[in-house]
């Protein structure tokens, strides 16, 4: 081997050279003490000697006056490997020290994340727009086949067919149910309120504050009640699915379930979906309830009314269909919650920040969907004249 240039940094403990041992082979000769600090050497060097006729196919390293080193010199070698990746050039690592060769090693067997140099740099409109269209499209046909997965293990649990355990389902049901009975009763007695003083502040302009009862109780038996028990819901039961499910994801506990020939959407999906199906109907009649309590109490209070005369326009107004519809309502969105709560469990990545993703992503697409459903269940009720 004979000895080329020398680059040194500027502080003289830290010195590189470089020699060629044959045509093809470039070696860096390391020298002298390594440390992080300014002026060590940089890429830049190793980069125009790759550069220079004749090109170099391997690269190797030469470490015997090598003194004390710390990251800094990691640093330089990895760069130096980027360097020759991007040039198809082969790099030696054998004569570097034990220490350093494991951890240069270490760094090749765990590459580095594309996004994170690529996050910056900003494709054009006509690529993002068809990636969006491309996710969209894979986001369909996943709910799609989610969808079919959560049916037909709803059916073998109709059937009696599924595996899953007892103890499971009653727990979620007391979470689904019981549990929620505390902020289902201050929201909804405070909606109701909310649309009893929004009714008197108008109403009572032209003498008629007892129909404020009819305002509110219609509002809360058709609409309100099913809606707010649902966003509640999906804040606090669809999150904590995604989250259970996630962190299941997480720790492989899914995957063990498959390997033991356990179907996760029977033992895991199947409970969640069906305690919700039971426990929304009865949540969605005591909030209507705890929202007519909510008006009573304003039009008690605010616009003299007695309790009596209150409970009896609101029964004269509330008809049974209005209350069975938005019991109906709040089955549909309780469908919508386990679901989305459940896919997202699903969906989640295997890192802790994505369980907080998919709970974050499992509320959004719970509301979203509620309030479209809610959308759609008024045009039909309208059209149907119900």
């Amino acid at each position: 081997m004979h000895c080329m240039r020398v680059e040194s940094s500027a502080l003289p403990s830290s010195q590189l050279s470089f020699g060629r041992a044959s045509g093809e082979t470039l070696v860096l000769a390391l020298a002298g003490d390594w440390r992080l600090r300014p002026g060590f050497a940089s890429g830049a060097a190793v980069e125009r000697e790759l550069e220079r006729p004749p090109l170099s196919r391997r690269v190797a390293f030469n470490a015997q006056e090598l003194g004390e080193w710390d990251s800094s010199l990691l640093a330089f070698i990895t760069e130096v490997v980027e360097l020759c990746h991007a040039r198809d050039v082969a790099v030696d690592f054998s004569e570097l020290p034990s220490g350093l060769k494991r951890m240069v090693e270490l760094a090749e067997a765990v590459p580095e994340e594309k996004s994170a140099h690529s996050a910056s740099i900003r494709a054009p409109l006509a690529a993002r727009v068809g990636a969006a269209t491309i996710a969209y499209v894979q986001s369909t046909g996943e709910f799609v086949s989610f969808l079919g997965a959560v049916t037909i293990a709803l059916g073998r649990f109709v059937t009696g067919r599924a595996r899953y355990r007892r103890v499971d389902l009653m727990v979620t049901i007391q979470d689904c149910g019981a549990n929620a009975f505390g902020i289902v009763t201050l929201i909804s007695f405070l909606v109701g309120t909310i649309l009893a003083f929004m009714g008197a502040v108008q109403l009572e302009q032209f003498g008629a504050a007892i129909y404020v009862a009819d305002l509110v109780g219609i509002g809360m038996a058709r609409d309100m009640g099913a809606m707010m028990t649902a966003i509640i819901m999906a804040g606090r039961t669809g999150a904590a699915f995604a989250a259970q499910l996630g962190t299941m994801k997480v720790t492989q506990e899914i995957d063990a379930l498959t390997t033991m020939g356990i179907s996760p959407m029977e033992f895991l999906v199947a409970p969640r979906v069906l305690a919700l199906i039971l426990m929304m109907p009865l949540l969605c009649f005591y909030s209507d309830l705890m929202g007519v309590l909510g008006g009573a109490a304003v039009g008690s209070g605010v616009l003299g009314l007695s309790f009596t005369t209150y409970f009896r326009e609101t029964f004269h107004a509330v008809t049974l269909g209005d209350v069975l519809g938005g019991v109906f309502k709040s089955s549909v969105y309780g469908v919508i919650i386990a679901i989305a709560g459940c896919l997202r469990g699903f969906q989640c990545g295997n890192n802790s920040s994505a369980v907080g993703d998919a709970a974050t992503s499992a509320v959004v697409t719970g509301i979203v969907f509620i309030v479209v459903a809610c959308g759609a269940f008024a045009l039909v009720f309208n059209i149907l004249g119900i």
